[in-house]
């Protein structure tokens, strides 16, 4: 770590940092937690913890993993668990295009020059808003934009953990908002279709449904990401006395503006052909049923870009003379996945935490219960918002997929709040919030683990508690400020998005 002592929060933030970092391993606790959840599956089926499932009237009981079904399936499928962990192919796929980019020295130059370019005093801004948007590239955010922002940091003198936060906060916390239109809008909107249905059989909630919202939401959150790396994460973390070297920024070579100019070239062309295959109606990269949103560009991004940073990484590096051979290509690929080792022993134990979580019925009943109670509560509108995003978020820290837990929370809300006079709209964007501000502290969250993995890079002492302490002003500051401007959206009255009002007719 070097010679100096890193500085550590005081007070509840400095409780929580120390407390978190007395856990045990990651890796460990994930197990701990996993074996947790098979005793509480005994104790709930032998209690008879149930709950009654809003959409489908299903009784739904704890499932005991202690019993001959449950041990088989814990044997059978600890593989398929494993494997099968949504972000660890990701990974795994991104940072494959991603290592030929990075030893082609592309993302270096990519970095000077956007240091070069960037005002130092809008930095923050441009990153977490950076971390915002990614959103639209599914996961992107958090193979590229969360390390990036951390070398951007580093590359100027400042901490690179802080750097790496605001990105996180841009990419986790503010995962609903963007300035165009996400993979979430259409998977979201479908669901509550369904759910508005129950009592309007010709109702349709549009993929556009919160664009107006999240638009003002995407300027609103980086504005207070920026304030909350300024104020807090920076002044608590101090001077970086770490051994990670220091992204060096030298003025660009002349065969490297030349790399930049090709990329440039080759990244418009790629773009042209792109929308060659997406803007007719009848494009081949249209997706199945014709539209833009199940685009295999937007499902698959992950694919796409291990094939555009491949492509741009191998023509930089031929230009620049950094690759020679094929051989070269491949070793920085080689190069990149030795960063993954510590990431693929953790995601064993968390994958067989989350998948026991789902097996016993546990998050989905804790899910249900908690609707309920706040169903039972007689309230105005505005309250009852707040409860609401409370609400989202509290059961967004034991279920990580957003689509899953709207799928339970949909069908009971939106009728709630149609029966009140509030449209389906609003209940959906509401959920939304409460879903997106407690990401960046919830241990479901898929990327948790990678995340800690990034933090214990440029701090050997980094634990859970440090990402906790990290990320909880961010989890704060968001929540207050999204609060607030749906708050101010509903007293003005101000439609959600095209043809989507606060009030169902």
């Amino acid at each position: 770590m070097g010679s100096k002592k890193r500085l550590t929060n005081s007070g509840v933030l400095g409780w929580i940092e120390r407390g978190g970092n007395a856990l045990p391993h990651p890796a460990s606790l994930f197990g701990i937690l996993a074996l947790t959840v098979l005793i509480l599956s005994f104790v709930g089926y032998l209690f008879h913890w149930h709950a009654i499932h809003p959409s489908t009237g299903e009784d739904v009981q704890v499932i005991n993993l202690f019993s001959k079904d449950g041990l088989h399936r814990i044997l059978l499928d600890m593989v398929d668990n494993y494997t099968g962990f949504a972000p660890l192919g990701i990974v795994m796929v991104a940072l494959l295009g991603i290592g030929v980019a990075e030893s082609s020295g592309l993302i270096g130059a990519f970095i000077r020059l956007l240091v070069a370019k960037a005002p130092a005093q809008h930095l923050t801004f441009v990153i977490v808003l950076a971390g915002i948007i990614s959103n639209i590239a599914s996961d992107l955010g958090y193979v590229l934009i969360i390390p990036l922002g951390a070398i951007i940091f580093h590359s100027v003198g400042r901490h690179p953990i802080a750097g790496m936060a605001a990105a996180f906060a841009g990419v986790s916390g503010g995962f609903s908002a963007n300035l165009l239109i996400g993979t979430i809008d259409p998977l979201l909107a479908g669901l509550s279709t369904e759910a508005a249905r129950i009592l309007d059989v010709d109702y349709y909630v549009l993929p556009t449904a919160n664009y107006y919202f999240m638009v003002v939401s995407t300027v609103i959150l980086s504005l207070a990401g920026t304030w909350v790396t300024h104020r807090f994460v920076e002044p608590k973390l101090g001077a970086y006395v770490g051994d990670v070297p220091q992204e060096k920024l030298e003025k660009l070579s002349g065969k490297e503006k030349k790399g930049i100019k090709w990329v440039t070239f080759l990244t418009i062309i790629i773009s042209i052909i792109i929308g060659i295959g997406l803007i007719p109606e009848n494009g081949i990269l249209r997706g199945p049923d014709g539209t833009l949103f199940t685009s295999p560009i937007l499902k698959g991004f992950i694919g796409v870009l291990f094939i555009i940073a491949t492509i741009l990484g191998i023509v930089y590096g031929l230009i620049t003379g950094k690759f020679k051979n094929d051989a070269d290509v491949v070793k920085g690929m080689v190069d990149n996945f030795k960063t993954l080792a510590a990431f693929l022993v953790l995601v064993f134990f968390a994958a067989q935490f989350v998948a026991y979580f789902k097996w016993s019925n546990l998050g989905l009943i804790i899910a249900i219960k908690g609707a309920d109670v706040l169903q039972s509560l007689d309230m105005g509108l505005i309250p009852l918002v707040i409860l609401f995003i409370l609400l989202s978020g509290f059961i967004n820290m034991f279920m990580g997929s957003a689509s899953a837990k709207w799928a339970i929370l949909g069908p009971v809300f939106i009728p709630m709040f149609m029966l009140l006079g509030y449209s389906p709209e609003l209940s959906q964007v509401v959920y939304r919030i409460g879903d997106s501000v407690t990401n960046m502290i919830s241990p479901m969250m898929s990327f948790f683990a990678l995340i800690i993995v990034y933090f214990e890079k440029y701090d050997k002492q980094a634990g859970i508690g440090t990402l906790m302490s990290t990320m909880i002003p961010y989890s704060i500051v968001f929540f207050i400020s999204w609060s607030l401007l749906l708050i101010v959206w509903i007293l003005l009255n101000l439609p959600l998005g095209p043809g989507a009002g606060l009030y169902y007719p």
